[in-house]
């Protein structure tokens, strides 16, 4: 699964929305048996949801992107063990 692209506009920064979309967004995916989760997001945001760089899962991003913004988490512990690979995105993703 893929953590969709999130923004929160300027005047609402620093309130805690955006905790609260990923935070829903990954109860979602609890909810839904997800195994991992991938996104591509600030290196300094994402690693407080348990996201570490892809490269250490030996995962990466179809997409050329510096290797600290693609980041990958284990929904339940032990669930991408021995998963390594390169993820293909929905071609809506492309077409941005």
């Amino acid at each position: 699964m893929g953590l969709g692209p999130m923004a929160v506009a300027a005047e609402h920064r620093n309130r805690g929305v955006g905790t609260a979309l990923v935070e829903a967004g990954l109860e979602e995916l609890r909810r839904l048996g997800a195994h991992g989760v991938v996104v591509v997001g600030h290196p300094a945001y994402y690693p407080r949801f348990g996201f570490s760089p892809g490269e250490q899962w030996h995962i990466a991003s179809e997409y050329d992107v510096p290797a600290d913004v693609f980041m990958v988490m284990e929904i339940h512990p032990g669930a991408l063990l021995g998963v390594s690979g390169t993820v293909k995105y929905h071609e809506a993703f492309g077409n941005a």
